[in-house]
């Protein structure tokens, strides 16, 4: 298996560092609103390529962090008159629903920033004891960024060309001893929460986070580290610099980034109004075809966001549900009798597919290929299988095709269609609920449609609903 590694820029045969077993890290979101789409496409493909590693049989130990505090929670927090952690724990809840909405499995450990303030505190007095960090006369902490001799290596930066673009920057209050150091501690102002520290009451810069939870949970030293390609520079560039320093050991063997995610091929922004979180996508499409739309480019690869081809997706991964639920009703249809030798043959050709899904699975995490290779064998399936077949023939298709979509984090296996009779029922019971004022039901009965895909709308004609 080869991984592109953005540190060499080239693709590298991936050997772990402990055989069998996998460390990885992946830089989770800063968490004071919903997430986006732009936040989705890294969960994805980092949960579909730890899936992968899982199916080839390693042990994974995979961290990804919540970033709860930081100058937007903290804004938003006093817009609501509330305290910052109110805002952190409504917002890490949504994203684990999310999460699960798009199938994306729960890391090992899901660490808090602030629940590791100390091994923060711990990591830059050991920077400043090593003489890589200063505290200045504020109670500020600075990075010495030039006594990292490496500092650059992942961005393939250049520290003149980094100074020269820093030259027309005042720094405040002129306290760096260079303009390119980087905060690791910084004072409290006025209505934040801060914590007690050597050398002021104060709070984390944001890279320090990353460092210290990756090694308390992972180790000086890990397999793989990923994330979106904005955070190459500074936020990984940083890592580095604070983790190989203060650790005296390479940081990461394999760094993975993502491509970013176009709207309509602009920049997602709210000031063009092409700004969607997840939630917003929810409303017309079950989570499962944004899953499926983010997995049909390669992850290093820029990926344009559009309706028209979420609708191609949608109808790709139609395809592919309509042939299990298809080989469920043949199973329930077929003869209770063992393979023939015709079937046996028939089912080892199936093992092509699953070798040309596993080849671009190999070649650095092709989900495009790995897609194709899938709708190879739904085409196969829909033409070697019926009813007629023997119920263990049709048993051993599915198990196929559902542990190669399993691995890409496609839920085969599709929910009871509701009757349209079920529907309307369950609407009265929550009308009713509502004029009774049991506003909990009737908000549990609209939770329960949702995730049945009964999308409703209150209008002033009453209740509409349709499907996701």
């Amino acid at each position: 298996m080869k991984i592109f590694n953005t540190m060499t820029r080239q693709k590298e045969e991936f050997v772990p560092l402990e055989e069998g077993k996998v460390s990885m890290y992946v830089c989770g979101p800063t968490v004071y609103n919903l997430i986006h789409i732009g936040n989705a496409r890294p969960m994805i493909v980092f949960d579909t390529f730890r899936r992968y590693l899982e199916y080839k049989g390693y042990d994974v130990n995979y961290v990804s962090n919540f970033t709860d505090v930081d100058d937007k929670i903290i804004k938003k927090a006093n817009e609501e008159g509330v305290d910052p952690s109110v805002i952190s724990e409504r917002y890490i809840a949504e994203c684990k629903k999310d999460m699960a909405d798009m199938n994306v499995k729960p890391a090992t450990t899901h660490p808090l920033a602030t629940n590791e303030i100390q091994g923060m505190i711990d990591m830059i007095s050991t920077l400043i004891e090593k003489g890589y960090a200063y505290a200045a006369a504020d109670g500020t902490v600075y990075y010495r960024t030039r006594k990292f001799a490496d500092y650059g290596k992942l961005s393939h930066k250049n520290l003149d060309d980094l100074q020269a673009g820093h030259r027309d920057i005042k720094v405040t209050g002129d306290l760096k001893e260079d303009s390119l150091d980087f905060v690791l501690w910084k004072p409290k102002k006025e209505g934040e929460p801060y914590w007690e520290s050597p050398w002021c009451q104060g709070r984390p810069g944001w890279h320090i986070e990353c460092s210290v939870m990756s090694k308390k949970y992972l180790g000086d030293e890990i397999d793989i580290h990923a994330g979106g390609e904005d955070l190459i520079f500074p936020h990984h560039e940083n890592e580095i610099a604070q983790s190989e320093a203060a650790n005296g050991v390479p940081f990461a063997k394999y760094w993975m980034h993502n491509g970013f995610l176009n709207i309509n091929n602009q920049k997602m922004s709210k000031s063009l109004g092409n700004f969607f979180t997840v939630r917003d996508i929810e409303e017309k499409y079950d989570l499962q075809v944004l899953r499926f739309f983010m997995l049909s480019a390669h992850y290093r690869s820029p990926l344009n966001f559009s309706a028209d081809l979420m609708e191609a997706a949608k109808n790709g991964l139609e395809r592919i549900l309509t042939a299990g639920s298809t080989l469920k009703r043949q199973m329930e249809a077929a003869a209770d009798t063992q393979m023939s030798d015709a079937e046996r043959a028939s089912y080892e050709e199936t093992a092509a597919y699953v070798e040309k899904f596993e080849a671009a699975m190999d070649d650095d995490a092709n989900t495009a290929d790995a897609v194709s290779a899938v709708f190879e064998l739904v085409k196969y399936i829909n033409t070697n299988a019926s009813s007629d077949n023997s119920r263990e023939y049709l048993q051993k298709l599915y198990e196929r095709l559902n542990t190669l979509c399993d691995v890409l984090g496609i839920i085969l296996e599709q929910k009871e269609e509701l009757l349209d009779a079920d529907i309307e029922a369950l609407i009265k019971e929550r009308t009713d609920a509502k004029k009774a004022k049991n506003f909990a039901r009737a908000d549990e009965i609209r939770d329960q449609l949702k995730n049945m895909g009964i999308l409703l709308e209150d209008t002033r004609e009453g209740v509409k609903w349709k499907r996701a």
